[in-house]
C-alpha cells in the first residue's frame, strides 16, 4: 500500500528577482523524506481570470493577439492578471473583457472553476467565469503593449476549433470545455 502524500516544508525563503512584470522566488525545502533542497525556484504570479464571453446569438468573443513567449499570434478567450488593488476578482473579469473586446453583460459572471496554471513552479490561480449575452457597449481600451483582434467564433463551431488546434491556450481550451458542459452545447 502507498504511503499517504506529505506537503514539503518551507524552511525559508527569499525573493531573489523582483520586476513589475515578473517575480522569482528561491526556497529551501525539505522534503518527506528528509531530503533538502536550497534551490527550488517558483514564479510568484499574480491571480489571472479568464471569461467564456457569449453573446445572445451563439457567438463567443474570442482574442487573437501575438504571445512573445510562443512567437505566435494565438486565439483565445479573453482574461488577464487580478491587479493588487482590486479586491473582486468578478470585477477584474468583468474589466479585462471589457478592456480587450468592448464587450460586457447586463448580468453577473457565472463562477465555473478556480484552477492552479503550473502549481508545481508558479504561485498563481485561474478563476475561469462565463458571461452570457454580452453585447458590445465601448471601444476595447487596450494598453500600450496590446494589440488584439476581437474574433467571434459560432458556439457550434468551438469544440471542432480546439479539435483542430486553432484554439490551444491551455486556459482557454480548458474554459472551453467547462462552458460547453455548462451551457449543455
Amino acid at each position: 500500500m502507498p504511503s499517504p502524500i506529505e506537503s514539503w516544508q518551507t524552511l525559508s525563503s527569499e525573493l531573489v528577482f523582483a520586476h513589475r512584470w515578473y517575480q522569482l522566488r528561491r526556497d529551501h525545502v525539505r522534503l518527506p523524506s528528509g531530503q533538502e533542497l536550497d534551490d527550488y525556484f517558483v514564479s510568484v504570479r499574480p491571480h489571472v481570470v479568464l471569461t467564456f464571453p457569449l453573446t445572445a446569438d451563439n457567438q463567443v468573443v474570442f482574442v487573437r493577439q501575438y504571445k512573445h513567449a510562443a512567437g505566435e499570434i494565438l486565439l483565445e478567450l479573453p482574461g488577464g492578471v487580478v491587479d493588487a488593488h482590486e479586491t473582486s476578482v468578478p470585477e477584474a473579469a468583468r474589466r479585462e473583457l471589457l478592456e480587450e473586446t468592448g464587450y460586457a453583460p447586463d448580468q453577473p459572471l457565472e463562477h465555473l472553476l478556480d484552477t492552479y496554471d503550473n502549481p508545481t513552479k508558479d504561485t498563481n490561480q485561474i478563476s475561469f467565469f462565463l458571461a452570457r449575452d454580452v453585447r458590445p457597449v465601448a471601444a476595447q481600451d487596450l494598453d500600450e503593449t496590446e494589440n488584439i483582434e476581437v474574433v467571434l467564433v459560432p458556439l457550434a463551431d468551438v469544440e471542432a476549433r480546439i479539435l483542430s488546434g486553432d484554439i490551444r491556450v491551455s486556459g482557454s481550451v480548458a474554459l472551453c470545455l467547462l462552458a460547453l458542459r455548462r451551457l449543455g452545447a
